[in-house]
């Protein structure tokens, strides 16, 4: 009997993992794909079914993109904020030169991002990170009132003393000083705490941006990061663009061994933009304090001078839409003659993969920038995944040298508009990661970013389909299986 019973027993545990687990997949075929990208619903999918209980454990910590609803609620709050604190409207020079396409999209941003399009801006750029290390130095040390200081990486080494210096010195004379940084974007580097530590004794007020710190009841999907980099000084001059606040080898002994170091791209602006990127420190600060900070600095000086129009648009888990994915596609859909993107991490979603493989098709000139050599194994080879289409399309591709990683994120589209920013243009920056991207429209903003555009071209190497396709079938295949990682990137 006892025999008997024990068979039983084994035969309904066996048809009841049978039946749960038949559950467990047909539960995920429905909730899975609500509201996700195809590919990002498959490749959660194949997860789930090939490793089903480490899949259903990383679906439930990585399977939600969106901010906890506190966090919706203060940013919707903060748009209302940027709508009535906006001033340069008016310089706006809508004349003959614009082309048709472009207020639709300055619609698009306002709708999505709140940030309209102003005007009387001016810029001064920087292809060389040290430069831009002492530009922003320079302005801070010229502080009076207010510095508000943003970047996902943010770390005391040798390289960046000085700027951090500049703020401690800044704050011992009375200025009021902000920091934020992000939390697991800095947590692997050595130079966190030494960070914190001097942040502290400095008397700056820090906080860290979406901290993972669940016995404090702060926690949301683990890798949702704030991803933006900007500077404000006295409500008068921003900067933003590319740039992490470290060394170029990024504190890695590997790097320092490799000679590997970062390449980036910066920006200071001076005129009403300003105001819209330090909306953007605001709604981030208000998210990580409740604190809403009131407007401390001059008001910008309106004189008109600047003959930039600019337009903030920020994206990111905070928003319902992809705003950036969405702007992005809209330009190469308008572009006329050429279109060049420089991304350091170029995986696109369909939608932007057909964008661009569809503008090459129908004659424009369209080139992409991206490093010969990668920092991130998984993320590099499911880039160069696309590389075939991209060239087969008629897409340029060119490589910048090794050992550099050209970590620069801009673009423009024929000779009227320019995009920078922190975003990449892969499905972490469109999803998971908060950005901030500027679009500008402009002669003397496209001249200077076409030089930079032309350095970069006279020591990279294009890559050609014939060359690329004698690629060792290893990497080919290693290339295709970290293509399926993509969506969850």
């Amino acid at each position: 009997m006892d025999d008997r019973l024990a068979a039983w027993l084994s035969l309904a545990t066996v048809v009841a993992l049978i039946l749960i687990d038949l559950a467990v997949r047909i539960t995920a075929l429905i909730v899975v794909p609500r509201n996700r990208r195809p590919q990002t619903a498959m490749a959660w999918l194949l997860a789930i079914f090939f490793i089903p209980y480490l899949g259903i454990l990383f679906f439930l910590l990585f399977g939600s993109a969106r901010l906890p609803r506190n966090r919706r609620r203060k940013q919707r709050e903060i748009n209302e904020y940027i709508l009535e604190t906006t001033e340069g409207i008016e310089l706006v020079q809508k004349d003959p030169a614009w082309p048709p396409w472009l207020e639709p999209l300055v619609e698009l941003n306002r709708t999505l991002g709140a940030m309209p399009l102003v005007g009387g801006n001016s810029a001064h750029m920087w292809a060389d990170n040290q430069e831009a290390f002492d530009a922003m130095t320079k302005e801070v040390r010229r502080a009076k009132r207010v510095v508000h200081v943003e970047f996902y990486i943010l770390s005391l080494d040798d390289t960046t003393r000085p700027f951090l210096q500049a703020l401690a010195d800044a704050r011992a004379r009375g200025v009021k000083v902000r920091v934020l940084l992000d939390h697991l974007g800095n947590l692997q580097y050595p130079g966190f705490r030494r960070t914190k530590r001097f942040l502290t004794d400095a008397g700056i007020e820090w906080r860290l941006m979406l901290p993972l710190q669940p016995l404090k009841g702060r926690f949301q999907r683990p890798d949702l990061r704030n991803h933006r980099k900007l500077l404000v000084v006295d409500g008068e001059v921003a900067f933003t663009g590319s740039l992490n606040v470290i060394e170029t080898p990024y504190q890695k002994r590997k790097n320092h061994k490799r000679g590997l170091h970062w390449k980036d791209y910066w920006v200071r602006f001076e005129g009403p933009v300003v105001a819209g990127i330090d909306a953007i420190f605001v709604t981030d600060w208000y998210s990580e304090t409740d604190e809403l900070l009131v407007r401390e600095a001059a008001p910008v000086r309106l004189t008109g001078e600047g003959r930039l129009d600019c337009q903030v648009v920020p994206s990111g888990p905070g928003f319902s839409g992809e705003n950036n994915l969405r702007l992005f596609n809209s330009l190469v859909y308008n572009a006329q003659r050429r279109i060049i993107l420089v991304s350091p991490y170029f995986v696109p979603d369909d939608s932007m993969l057909y964008a661009v493989t569809t503008a090459a098709q129908s004659g424009l000139h369209v080139e992409l920038f991206v490093s010969e050599i990668g920092d991130q194994f998984m993320v590099y080879h499911a880039q160069r995944s696309y590389y075939e289409a991209l060239l087969k399309a008629g897409v340029h591709i060119y490589l910048y040298p090794a050992p550099t990683i050209l970590h620069a994120k801009h673009m423009t589209f024929d000779d009227e508009v320019a995009i920078i920013g922190s975003s990449n243009m892969d499905m972490r920056s469109f999803t998971l990661d908060l950005e901030i991207s500027v679009m500008i429209h402009g002669e003397p903003f496209l001249s200077q970013l076409r030089e930079i555009e032309d350095a970069y071209r006279a020591v990279s190497r294009e890559l050609t389909l014939e060359e690329w396709r004698q690629r060792p079938f290893r990497i080919q295949t290693l290339d295709n299986l970290m293509r399926l990682t993509a969506g969850l990137q």
